[in-house]
């Protein structure tokens, strides 16, 4: 009798081994999920209809905030892809994880996504876009399928297969896969661009209104529908290996597109992201929330749903889990941002944050013209420069308003104040309204906190030498 009770305890003990491997725990409330992050590549959040854009068709999206929470106040710290990958994957602001410009590196002795959940009993792997360096720091699974080069043309096709496999390896063990897309990146040559007439479409304020612009815009839609399509592919092969309930689904837009006052700027269509999740039995559907949350606060979300032991000290974000499960409607008093322009362009450091109404913005050099060589400029036959910016030029004397677009893109005063609430695009500087006074001071003492409790030093961040050091894993500055 004593000998068939041990056997039978054994045998207990055994499948719980078997479905909690050391390392992880066992949620007493809700199981923990599998991970799908599906990532953009700079498409501007308020293009999406989610975000009242009114001219870009994403059924498939539209679908995820139908059954997920749609978060209205979500940023990124730096609109460069490489900076808010490695914010995302670290849960490291750039001075800290050390990538604080683009085709630059992180310091080599962070962790980041792999390192952390695998200690929980994750595969964690990525698809796709890379564009985080170096990889003793991001040693992820490497996932074939998706093209990781964001300035082919055309892009190369998805091949599902071993998404499929990665998915679906091991029913015993939870993973978190993240699929980083090309599109809507330039050039904007994918997708259907028919179905966007130049002619019907309705141009956001802060882009000039030409007749190339509208060609554009209408190119760079036609590539957010495609990249839309890719998503609902992706959701198509979670559903497949039957895996749709049990597993939290992230999108999430990235930084801004490559128009004048997206990216490469920290202006709200730059640092403000989409992002959406869908939690089956716990998440809300078609639900939304003003809770203020960083690309930093992912990598904690993800570890406390995980069963992690909370360690403050580990990341510069922190956990939103409560929002996901509705317990909280708010998250973090204050969003930062940061912009190093090297070596994109001459140097124009920018430092800004926001309370999720109201967004303060420094320019620590003003004096200097602001220049972004990809959008501005040309190279070779062009194929990857717009030849908008030039027509904005051309019509700068027969159009006021577009004169005043590229005053404000390349000529910008030492502060800025905007109203979010009021004005999404920032096109009414506050800064010298006294009744915000209080407002002002209070978001300029929190960003001199901030930039100090990183070690950054401002201006002397962004040079070619402290770009050249930081890609020599050398970085100056920081701690």
């Amino acid at each position: 009798m004593h000998f068939a009770l041990r056997t039978i305890a054994i045998a207990c003990l055994l499948f719980a081994f078997q479905l909690f491997p050391i390392g992880m725990e066992a949620s007493a409330d809700t199981p923990r999920p599998n991970v799908l992050i599906v990532m953009a590549d700079d498409c501007t959040y308020n293009d999406l209809p989610m975000y009242g854009g009114e001219n870009a068709k994403t059924p498939h999206l539209e679908e995820l905030a139908n059954q997920g929470l749609t978060f209205d106040r979500a940023f990124l710290a730096e609109a460069i892809c490489q900076p808010c990958r490695a914010e995302l994957y670290s849960g490291l602001y750039p001075m800290r994880n050390g990538c604080n410009w683009n085709h630059s590196a992180s310091r080599g002795d962070i962790e980041s996504m792999p390192q952390h959940l695998s200690r929980h009993g994750y595969r964690v792997g990525l698809a796709g876009k890379v564009h985080v360096s170096p990889r003793s720091a991001f040693p992820f699974e490497v996932v074939d399928g998706c093209d990781k080069n964001c300035v082919r043309n055309p892009t190369r096709p998805m091949q599902l297969d071993s998404i499929r496999e990665f998915m679906d390896r091991d029913d015993a063990q939870p993973f978190c896969l993240v699929v980083a897309l090309v599109e809507p990146h330039v050039p904007w040559v994918m997708g259907d661009a028919s179905a966007y007439p130049p002619g019907k479409l309705k141009l956001p304020p802060n882009i000039g209104d030409t007749p190339e612009t509208r060609s554009a815009f209408g190119r760079y839609l036609a590539e957010i529908t495609y990249m839309d399509g890719q998503f609902g592919q992706i959701m198509s092969e979670l559903d497949a290996v039957g895996k749709t309930d049990e597993t939290m689904v992230l999108f999430t837009s990235e930084q801004g597109s490559q128009f004048p006052g997206n990216k490469w700027t920290n202006y709200n269509t730059g640092v403000h992201t989409g992002l959406i999740v869908k939690w089956p039995g716990v998440v809300a559907a078609g639900t939304r929330t003003d809770a203020l949350v960083q690309y930093a606060d992912v990598l904690p979300t993800l570890m406390d749903i995980a069963g992690a032991e909370p360690r403050p000290e580990a990341f510069d974000g922190s956990s939103f889990a409560g929002v996901l499960r509705g317990e909280s409607d708010a998250h973090r008093e204050y969003a930062y941002g940061t912009h190093n322009n090297v070596p994109e362009g001459p140097p124009y450091p920018i430092r800004s944050i926001t309370d999720g109404r109201y967004h303060y913005i420094r320019n620590l050099q003003n004096e200097n013209l602001y220049i972004e060589k990809h959008l501005m400029g040309i190279k070779g036959k062009g194929e990857l420069n717009n030849k908008y910016w030039q027509t904005w030029v051309y019509q700068s004397f027969e159009q006021p308003e577009v004169l005043r677009l590229i005053q404000r893109y390349q000529l910008r005063p030492e502060q800025e104040l905007y109203d979010l609430a009021s004005d999404p695009y920032e096109m009414n500087n506050l800064i010298e309204d006294s009744s915000l006074t209080g407002v002002r001071q209070e978001l300029s003492e929190e960003l001199d906190r901030w930039m100090k409790s990183q070690g950054d030093p401002g201006s002397e961040q962004d040079t070619v030498e402290t770009h050249r050091a930081a890609k020599n894993g050398e970085h100056r500055f920081g701690i």
